[in-house]
Formats: structure tokens, sequence, C-alpha cells
């Protein structure tokens, strides 16, 4: 549990962004962490809260969110050290793996990535032996890798369509398993196709053309604009540096970092995805945002600047979602999709977040989402890691 309790809180003003992130650790561990199927030893998150016993009973559970709260276990163990923080996240692990069917795959490559980045973490800070999963879910980025299909790795087994969510987080774990030469494949495979010309910005990713028929070389880009595409580009970037010292990865950084203060931020702010898997996005962008600000670090002459530039963006964004939170009568803190504006405490009412074509759709109120949460809480932590300086990599 984190170390700041409700009622030795400090006022507003005084808040440090390390307890505020523990504020938010506490609110959000409390109300939905769980065993998983009951089973001790074990942990696993509610998807939502409130949070009907029949949708309990459901099974639903979402891989990638459960990935996402693993990490932030860890961020929490880092910036705020507890008697049982490691052990809670071994826990969870446990516990995915068990709600998992006994396994750390399945058929999403993002999805495993975002599993195979925290098992990494934990492995790495806390000495869990998880190098079973590390290696596992490494060799699927591995694996997965296809340049003579048009790729990059597949968003998911059996497709060709290759984007942004998977190709990011699966560079940074090669990265951070040593597999340098794959991770500058990667970088620039993404740098080669997933730029858009005009603004600079990541776009989601490219597919077989619609009338290309047999012939799989055609491929049209999927434009959309997403905000965590943005992050996990900027955190492969990051990681190509450190392991080669290479100034095109600090030029694409700041090429990508100039592109989002100019066309994807709104008066500072990250723009909402919404609730279901979009929920997640602006928290994921605030994560490698922070890494820019703790981990870039060389001779080129530009980084004092561009680390400057991604902290002051996560703090700015942090403040908001921290400003704009609601607080139910328990005392309990919820934060809102949208940063900018003030968040509402769910209710059961409206339709549940549904798993339609492999992504989650909004609950109708999206402060019951998981995601959602995860999200609030990570901006805050990625604002700790700013505020402590502390690097992931190597500090």
């Amino acid at each position: 549990m984190p170390n700041v309790s409700k009622s030795s809180s400090p006022t507003p003003s005084e808040q440090t962004a390390n307890e505020r992130a523990a504020l938010a650790q506490e609110s959000i561990v409390d109300r939905n962490l769980a065993r998983a199927f009951g089973l001790p030893l074990t942990r696993i998150s509610r998807i939502a809260w409130p949070m009907p016993t029949y949708r309990q009973r459901k099974g639903m559970w979402h891989y990638w969110w459960q990935a996402h709260l693993t990490d932030l276990l860890i961020d929490a163990e880092l910036h705020r050290p507890s008697p049982d923080g490691a052990l809670t996240v071994n826990r969870m692990l446990r516990g995915i793996r068990i709600r998992n069917l006994g396994r750390w795959t399945n058929n999403y490559y993002d999805d495993m990535a975002w599993l195979g980045l925290a098992a990494e973490r934990a492995d790495r800070h806390f000495h869990l032996g998880r190098e079973g999963a590390v290696r596992v879910l490494t060799d699927r980025m591995l694996s997965s890798w296809i340049p003579q299909r048009g790729g990059g790795i597949p968003w998911r087994t059996m497709d060709l369509f290759f984007n942004a969510p998977a190709n990011g987080p699966a560079a940074i774990l090669v990265a951070r398993t040593g597999h340098t030469e794959r991770t500058i494949a990667m970088c620039d495979w993404l740098d080669a196709n997933l730029i858009d010309p005009t603004t600079h910005l990541v776009i989601d990713g490219i597919k077989p053309a619609a009338q290309s028929g047999s012939d799989t070389s055609k491929f049209e880009r999927v434009t959309a604009i997403y905000s965590y595409c943005q992050g996990v580009v900027l955190g492969a970037e990051v990681e190509a540096y450190r392991l080669t010292g290479e100034a095109r990865h600090v030029e694409r950084i700041a090429r990508l970092l100039d592109a989002i203060e100019q066309h994807h931020l709104r008066d500072g702010i990250i723009p909402s995805s919404g609730g279901g898997d979009g929920g997640l996005f602006s928290g994921v962008f605030a994560r490698y945002l922070a890494l820019v600000a703790t981990d870039l670090r060389g001779d080129h002459a530009d980084i004092p600047a561009l680390r400057e530039r991604a902290a002051a963006i996560v703090r700015v964004n942090a403040d908001a979602a921290w400003a704009n939170r609601t607080v139910d009568a328990s005392g309990r803190i919820f934060f809102g999709p949208d940063w900018a504006k003030p968040a509402q405490v769910p209710t059961t009412g409206g339709g549940d977040a549904e798993f339609i074509e492999g992504a989650v759709h909004s609950s109708k109120i999206p402060e019951r989402d998981l995601s959602v949460q995860l999200s609030g809480w990570m901006v805050l932590e990625a604002a700790a890691a700013v505020e402590l300086g502390r690097a992931e990599v190597g500090g």
C-alpha cells in the first residue's frame, strides 16, 4: 500500500507529485484489486467500478489493462518503497498467468508486448524469477517480425495489419532485453512507414490495400492519430539512442515532440480518447514522455531542451488530471477520460464496456472503466518519475 494515508494527506497546495500518485494508488488498489479466481497468493483487478456481481461472474478481465496495472504497481514500489510492494507485483503476475489459463501469451502482439515490458521491469528491479515470462514474450516479438510481408510485426496473429501499438512497445521490449539490431530495424521501420508526411505525427498503421487481391505488397495507410502511438515511438527512440548513441534517434524525438506540441496537444493537454481501451491512451503517452525526461541522456546538444519540454508536458497533464479528479462519499478518487474536464463519480447506470472486433469499447460512464483510472494514476506516476529524476534504465 502507498505510504500516504487519507488521514495524513497534505493539503492540495503542499502535495508533491509523488504524494498525489500515492493517493491515486490507494484509491484504485483498494477498490479494484482482488484475488484471481479467489486463489491465495494472486492478484487481478476488477475491470470496472462499481461492478455488479453478475458482471464479475462473466469473467471479463482484459489482459493488457492488467499488464498496465502491473507496470503501475512497479512504478509505485520504485517511487515509494513499501514492505509488500514487490510481493504484490509478483502476485499480480501470477494472477495474470492463472487468469490466462496458465499461459503468458495470447493472440495480440501489442498485449504481449505490454505484459513483456511489465515482466521485464519486475524482474530487473525486484529479481522475482520471471525470466521465463520475459523470454517467452520477447521471443514472440522477435519471431513475429516479417519485413518480407510488409512489416513490422502484426497487431495480432493471422493478420497483416502492422501498427504502432504493436511495434512501438515491442521495440522497447527487445531493446531492454538486449536485441540492438532488431530494435534499430523496428525504429527504422516505424519511421519509414508510420510518420505522417504533413504533421510528422505517428499514424496508426498500414494494412493490405483493399483492391490488392493476392498482392500483399500493396498497402494503404490507416491514418488515425492516437496519443499512445506517439508515446511508444518516443519510448522506442529513447531506447535506440541509449543502445547506439546515434544522433538520428534524438533527431526523430525532436521532430516528433515538435509535432506533438504543434498538432496534437490541446492547450497543452493530451486529448481524450474516451473509455474502454482508449482510456489507457493518454496514460501510456504520459509514461513515455516521462521516459524522454528521465532517460534521454547523452552528449547530443538538443537533449537538455528535449528533456525539459517532455517534462513540462507531463507536469501540465498531471496537474490537470489531479485538478479535475472527483471524490466519492468514501473519499475514493476517480479520474475522468478527459483531463481538461471535471470527472464524475461513476455509477452502475448505462451500458458496460464491451469487447467488439478486437477492442474494448467504453462504458456509458467512462469513469467506471479501469483503463480510465489507470491512465489518471499513470500520469501522476509519470510526474513523480520526473520529480524524483529517477531513470528507468541504468539510473
